[in-house]
């Protein structure tokens, strides 16, 4: 039986990363899209076994090409899209540009739209498919400084829900994950001070892992999981205003 094949976009650090590795051990083909660090890429590759190809998943163009260059090479159809690329620009609404609103809403949304018009087609002619997008527990509660990121990851969970709606007579599931504050390299910069602020506010008194953001989206991602769509997943620790 032929393994299904699953992409994931900012596949090679972070969050992403431990996507990429859940999924491949749970019996996947996993392609890892990235856009900056080549040696980074290829070294992740090697170490977890997965493919990798470059282009900006802000791109609507790139993002075309780079779908239909994956299926060429594994001879065919994506079955599974995550939809994890990201970045943030923080800063007061008083203080943001318009660059650092537009940036953010290009990729944290705008390669949501990207990615899932570049494979749902195939998709419904299959009639099967899943499409997990990552959200964030800011999108829900909102935070100081991220306007632009919250506005963007509240954007995601829309688009979910009609995608869902759109989808779901053609056995195409739509869901949504919104962790919350994540143990990655992005986060273990910030002032331990900030970081303590952070993790006071998380009922379980910690930070979550990569790999249990990774599992809700296995799961999601797996047949038996087809009645689930249109819905948004938190993993935050209990975290809630």
């Amino acid at each position: 039986m032929t393994k299904k094949l699953a992409l994931v976009t900012g596949g090679t650090t972070g969050i992403g990363a431990s996507i990429c590795i859940a999924l491949k051990d749970a019996g996947y083909d996993v392609v890892a899209n990235f856009v900056t660090d080549q040696d980074q890429a290829n070294a992740f590759a090697k170490e977890a076994g997965v493919c990798v190809y470059q282009w900006d998943a802000s791109d609507f163009s790139a993002c075309d090409a780079g779908v239909k260059q994956v299926c060429a090479d594994f001879k065919r159809d994506i079955d599974v899209l995550v939809n994890n690329a990201g970045i943030t620009r923080d800063k007061m609404m008083h203080k943001m540009t318009q660059a650092d609103w537009s940036s953010v809403i290009s990729i944290d949304l705008g390669a949501c739209f990207n990615m899932s018009r570049a494979v749902v087609g195939a998709m419904r002619d299959n009639e099967f498919g899943r499409i997990i997008s990552i959200s964030s527990i800011n999108a829900q509660l909102g935070q100081i400084g991220q306007t632009n990121y919250s506005a963007a990851k509240a954007g995601v969970i829309g688009f979910t829900k009609s995608l869902a709606r759109e989808s779901a007579s053609k056995n195409i599931t739509v869901n949504a994950v919104a962790p919350g504050y994540t143990d990655t390299s992005m986060v273990q910069t910030m002032p331990d001070d900030v970081l303590k602020a952070m993790i006071a506010q998380v009922p379980m008194g910690r930070l979550a892992q990569p790999e249990e953001i990774a599992r809700v989206v296995v799961f999601l991602a797996a047949e038996e999981s087809g009645f689930i769509t249109g819905q948004t997943l938190s993993i935050n620790g209990g975290h809630y205003m």
